[in-house]
């Protein structure tokens, strides 16, 4: 009886693993053969991005800083690098494309750890940067789709590509591994649709259809904030040091979700505790501003033209807690830098509620507030866009997110060589 049983048992189990191994739920390889390890991915390396950058005439990055700049000849070096205009004002938000280029410049004299370093062959990078100043361009050449001055930004714009296409570099991966800044919203206005494979360095999505700019590809950046780092914030009572509840100061008459400034205008007047105030960027108004937030326990972040806006950063280096309203906003390093921790959010339906907003902000705990504005001083260098670059900051951060979207990239290039007839077998042919 019991034979019978094991015989049945044994049956039972060896029909199971033959229909496991047909169906490819068992591999029994595994037991018999030693697994390989897959091949490490760059984010795992632990060693620097290697970038190649693109040797482009000074007409596409510094010469549009300046005649004298736009003069000189040779390359831009470490040593003849212009220093960023510190007089740009409100241009500067746009200097993300400046402040990559002189990281890769940056030799890094003094030992410091890089994400990214520059190399001369490109054949042995990981990835390649391309340093046209698209967002410098809208600023430099008219702001405007029809003023006669884009017509420079638009000749860039083709000479630019053609100089890509000729790039066995570019053709190879089809652009996948290319880092193109584009952090304007307008900036490559005229051909940006073309350059839709590369790695784009974008502070939103708000002017990109998906089918050009994705998370899954691309990188979110912060603007370059306007308003001074506030390095000596140390008061023995933080929450009461700042008189202030709510502070909000900029050009209320935007586009898109932008349109809600006007409204929020309307509803947050008249609060005591409130200070909304409409202005543009000038030097003065600038430092307005500064000194605003620095007194202020939460500074109000609507959406702009586009869901993100430079008040966000101007607030995190002010170490004024951000209340943002906007229900498409993508943030920067977000896989690494939890905002919850130092940031308030509202959907615009709940901004809209008269009375609501301000409400529950005057009822937010003192305690949860203090370990917010603790927060936003641990976190605010990574926010910092400076020369020579330091180990964590902005730009450092910037380039990590970039190593991040190379394995897809590098996908691509692998399966474009396979499908590529190689030349012996033409001949043959």
């Amino acid at each position: 009886m019991y034979g019978k049983a094991a015989i049945c048992l044994t049956l039972a189990i060896t029909f199971l693993i033959s229909c496991s191994i047909y169906l490819g739920t068992v591999d029994l390889r595994s037991y018999f053969f030693p697994v390989q390890s897959a091949p490490r991915s760059l984010c795992a390396t632990g060693r620097p991005l290697r970038v190649y950058m693109y040797d482009l005439p000074r007409k596409f990055h510094v010469g549009m800083m300046g005649r004298r700049y736009s003069k000189e000849s040779g390359p831009v070096t470490m040593e003849n690098l212009p220093p960023w205009p510190a007089r740009a004002g409100v241009r500067r938000q746009h200097s993300v494309e400046y402040w990559l280029m002189a990281s890769l410049l940056y030799d890094g004299k003094g030992g410091e750890e890089r994400e990214a370093v520059r190399v001369s062959d490109p054949a042995t990078a990981d990835a390649f940067f391309v340093p046209f100043f698209s967002s410098m361009s809208v600023t430099t050449h008219g702001h405007n789709m029809t003023d006669a001055a884009t017509e420079g930004d638009r000749r860039l714009q083709v000479e630019l590509l053609e100089i890509l296409r000729q790039s066995k570099y570019y053709q190879r991966s089809g652009g996948r591994d290319h880092v193109i800044p584009m952090t304007h919203p307008n900036a490559f206005r005229f051909l940006r649709q073309q350059l839709n494979a590369s790695i784009l360095i974008i502070v939103d999505f708000g002017r990109y259809p998906r089918t050009m700019a994705t998370l899954s590809k691309d990188v979110v950046s912060p603007y370059v904030h306007v308003v001074k780092s506030f390095t000596d914030d140390d008061p023995l009572d933080p929450y009461e040091n700042r008189t202030t509840l709510l502070f909000f100061r900029g050009n209320t008459v935007r586009k898109d979700e932008g349109k809600i400034r006007v409204k929020l205008a309307k509803i947050l007047t008249g609060n005591n505790d409130v200070r909304y105030e409409k202005s543009v960027a000038t030097p003065s108004n600038i430092k307005m501003s500064t000194k605003g937030m620095r007194l202020s326990k939460f500074c109000l972040h609507p959406a702009g033209d586009t869901p993100s806006s430079c008040r966000l950063f101007d607030a995190i280096v002010s170490h004024c807690v951000p209340v943002v309203v906007s229900d498409k906003i993508e943030l920067p390093f977000e896989d690494e830098i939890d905002y919850t921790k130092f940031s308030i959010f509202f959907s615009m339906k709940e901004a809209l509620e008269p009375g609501y907003l301000v409400n529950q902000l005057r009822q937010f705990p003192k305690d949860r507030w203090v370990e917010m504005w603790k927060r936003l001083k641990q976190v605010s260098h990574h926010y910092e866009f400076q020369y020579p670059p330091k180990e964590e900051d902005a730009v450092y951060m910037i380039w990590r997110e970039v190593k991040h979207k190379l394995p897809g990239a590098q996908l691509a290039v692998h399966r474009n060589r396979r499908l590529k007839i190689p030349d012996w077998w033409r001949r043959k042919k």
